[in-house]
């Protein structure tokens, strides 16, 4: 299953075609080099394998990047049972 994260346009260089970008708090560098449209700082764009594939509504960024924050904890939750229960 491949997902594409989404991300927040924190710089972009034009030089390199490449934008800065800040997933749920981690900062990498992602080509811009499939992209058609023009992307700005501020915007939200879907990160996959350290490509930029397209522009998302903020919202609905947000709404998705929740979602994953979610599945995040529940996943650390169920690790730490795990690993409780086989002390």
């Amino acid at each position: 299953m491949c997902l594409a994260i989404p991300s927040k346009v924190v710089a972009i260089d034009t030089t390199n075609n490449t934008a800065t970008l800040d997933t749920l708090g981690v900062t990498r560098e992602a080509s811009l080099d499939l992209m058609s449209e023009e992307i700005h700082i501020g915007d939200y764009v879907l990160l996959h394998i350290g490509y930029v594939m397209g522009k998302i509504d903020e919202e609905q960024a947000k709404l998705s990047l929740e979602t994953y924050t979610e599945i995040i904890q529940t996943l650390e939750e169920e690790e730490k049972e795990l690993r409780e229960s086989m002390q």
